[in-house]
C-alpha cells in the first residue's frame, strides 16, 4: 500500500466512524459513545473507543433503564482494485447487561466462504439442535463429538457477502423485538441510513456482474453501451455476489 492509499484509506475509515457515529446517536441519543478510525496496519478499526484505545460497548436502554448493550467493530480495507473502501471484517454483538457472552452475534469475514463470510450466531440452547449436531459423522459436527455441542457453534447465513444486514438492520431489530428507548427522529436517521447502505450494497453487486445490470436496464428502456476495452474481470469462484 503507497503512502497515498494509506491516507486515502485513513480519511475513508474516518468518513465511515462519523456516519456510524451520526446513525447512533440519531437513534439512541447524544450520549452514545463516538466512533473512531484507528490504523492497525494493513487494515482500520473502526468502533466506539475510549482515549487509551478499549473498545466501548453501546448502552441501550429499555422503559428507561439499562438492559442491553452493542459491541460493534468493523475493520475496513481496499478492495481488490485499491479503488474502493471494503469491509474485511465486522462484528456487531448484542449483550443482556451484565452478562459476558452475547445474546447474538452478526458477523461478516471477508475472505470466508465456509462457514459463510455473512452469518448470524445465536447464543442459547436447544436439547433438539444439539441432538442434531452429534448425529452427523462428518463435518463440522464431528469436531463437537467430545463435548455437548451448543446452538450458538451454528453459522446461520443472512444473504450473503452483498446482500447481509447492517447495523441499520440490528436496531430495527431491537427496536422491533425489545422496544428500546429511541431519540425523536430516529426511524428518519435509520431510513437514511439504510438506504445509503443497500445502494452502496447494489452498486457493489452491479460491479461483480454488469452484464446482468446492463440487461435489466435495457429491460427498463435504457440505452446501456459495452465498453470498447472491457476492464479485467475477477474468475467466476471469486465474485462475492455469488459467494454464500
Amino acid at each position: 500500500m503507497t503512502a497515498e492509499e494509506a491516507k486515502a484509506l485513513d480519511e475513508s475509515a474516518a468518513g465511515f466512524a462519523d456516519q456510524l457515529t451520526a446513525l447512533t446517536r440519531g437513534v439512541l441519543g447524544e450520549d452514545t459513545p463516538r466512533f473512531h478510525a484507528i490504523n492497525m496496519g494493513t487494515k482500520i478499526r473502526v468502533s466506539p473507543i475510549r482515549s487509551d484505545e478499549v473498545v466501548q460497548r453501546i448502552p441501550i436502554s429499555i422503559g428507561g433503564e439499562p438492559r442491553l448493550s452493542l459491541l460493534v467493530q468493523f475493520y475496513c480495507c481496499w478492495d481488490g482494485t485499491s479503488t474502493f473502501m471494503a469491509t474485511d471484517q465486522a462484528d456487531v454483538k448484542v449483550f443482556y447487561a451484565g452478562s459476558p457472552d452475547p445474546l447474538f452475534r452478526f458477523e461478516y469475514v471477508r475472505k470466508s466462504k465456509e462457514p459463510p463470510g455473512a452469518h448470524l450466531q445465536v447464543h442459547a440452547h436447544r436439547d433438539e439442535v444439539a441432538y442434531l449436531l452429534r448425529l452427523s459423522e462428518t463435518g463440522r459436527p464431528k469436531q463437537k463429538l467430545n463435548r455437548l455441542p451448543r446452538l450458538s457453534e451454528l453459522h446461520l447465513p443472512v444473504g450473503g457477502h452483498r446482500m447481509r444486514p447492517a447495523l441499520e438492520d440490528v436496531l430495527l431489530f431491537l427496536k422491533r423485538e425489545f422496544a428500546i428507548d429511541t431519540v425523536d427522529g430516529w426511524k428518519t436517521i435509520i431510513d437514511e441510513h439504510l438506504r445509503s447502505w443497500r445502494l452502496m450494497q447494489l452498486r457493489t453487486a452491479v460491479r461483480d456482474s454488469p452484464e446482468s445490470a446492463a440487461q435489466v436496464l435495457r429491460g427498463l428502456g435504457y440505452t446501456v453501451v459495452e465498453p470498447s476495452v472491457p476492464g479485467a474481470r475477477a474468475a467466476p469462484e471469486e465474485i462475492k455476489l455469488f459467494w454464500p
